[in-house]
């Protein structure tokens, strides 16, 4: 919610001197986190099946299958997780929107302690906590807050929690297919194309961060490097042993 100042003189609305962004919708996580994952992890799968000297149709298999089943598995871990959380809170505003119908008095004096250790003079904590309690909904919303860190009207969507991360993911996995499905024979254009996508990434993430654009880029590009030489060398110690 964005700070208000008194209004200038002759003027009848107050001056709004900024806003802040939505940081509890739900899709940023998944969303990052599924771009990122795409891109490291099929850029390492690929790396490693191309290190064992395989056939530039078996490293497009091998990547169309990683985007395949990491944005599926990427999609229902996100929905689990998003979905179990949900629940927990909920289970847990039951038992708050409980107290509050059955120990009224208890979660008041509750409430006002909580502004008198703020600073509140007791008098005035008191008042504020007994206006706040009259509505049944407000008081439950200004104790999850409190006491759980929550808004129950802001919950994450596990929905979009999957989705969000669906999509990122095959998203992110496309970029070291695509020089291979364009008619690229060597393992290089994908790793370039893939890094450049990672830097890029780090780039867009710096937007809604504090981090610096350089900083954020490179250091996702230096994880996806250093993930594809990792695999990249696996692959070439185990297609030695095997072979």
């Amino acid at each position: 919610m964005s700070p208000v100042v008194p209004a200038e003189p002759g003027t009848e609305e107050p001056e709004m001197h900024h806003e802040h962004r939505d940081v509890n919708g739900g899709w940023l996580r998944p969303a990052v986190f599924g771009a990122m994952d795409g891109l490291v992890s099929n850029l390492g799968l690929m790396s490693g099946v191309a290190g064992s000297n395989a056939s530039s149709q078996t490293i497009v298999i091998a990547g169309l299958a990683g985007l395949a089943a990491g944005a599926f598995s990427m999609a229902a871990g996100e929905y689990t997780s998003v979905a179990s959380q949900r629940e927990l809170v909920q289970a847990e505003l039951e038992v708050e929107r409980r107290e509050l119908r059955r120990h009224p008095g208890a979660e008041l004096h509750e409430l006002t302690q909580l502004y008198r250790s703020r600073g509140v003079d007791p008098d005035l904590a008191e008042e504020v906590a007994r206006q706040l309690s009259a509505d049944p909904d407000q008081a439950l919303e200004i104790h999850a807050r409190e006491e759980l860190g929550v808004d129950p009207g802001e919950l994450p969507s596990p929905t979009v929690a999957a989705v969000s991360s669906f999509g990122a993911f095959a998203l992110g996995a496309a970029v070291p297919v695509l020089p291979y499905v364009l008619g690229a024979t060597a393992l290089w254009p994908a790793v370039l194309l893939a890094l450049l996508g990672l830097f890029v990434c780090g780039v867009l993430v710096s937007r809604v961060t504090a981090r610096t654009w350089w900083f954020s880029g490179l250091r996702q590009l230096a994880l996806g490097a250093a993930a594809a030489a990792v695999t990249y060398g696996l692959g070439a110690l185990f297609g030695v042993t095997v072979g």
